[in-house]
């Protein structure tokens, strides 16, 4: 499944649900999908999202094989996946707007 974020301020943003699902817990929601987040409200939901991401104990590393099919040398910290999360948060809460999201 894919997650699109909406607002009026940014363009859409698509990842991966479970992802999304994550950033959107840490960010102090349900997960659930559709949802939303009213304009005066995204600001709060920003910060406690970059707060939840810089208390997240760092994964433990694993000594992977040189084998390049291993899964664990793919992996995309969340903290990565969430940049472009965040940089549609600060433009919707400079513009008030509504933040939205459902399944593509």
């Amino acid at each position: 499944m894919l997650v699109t974020f909406k607002t009026t301020a940014y363009a859409d943003i698509t990842m991966f649900g479970d992802a999304a699902t994550d950033l959107l817990k840490l960010m102090g929601q349900s997960g659930n999908i559709p949802g939303a987040i009213m304009g005066e409200d995204v600001a709060q939901a920003m910060a406690t999202l970059k707060q939840a991401l810089v208390d997240q104990p760092e994964e433990e590393v694993e000594e992977a094989a040189a084998d390049d099919d291993d899964d664990r040398t793919n992996r995309v910290a969340l903290a990565t996946r969430a940049v472009p999360l965040l940089e549609l948060l600060e433009a919707a809460a400079a513009s008030n707007a509504n933040v939205m999201w459902d399944d593509s």
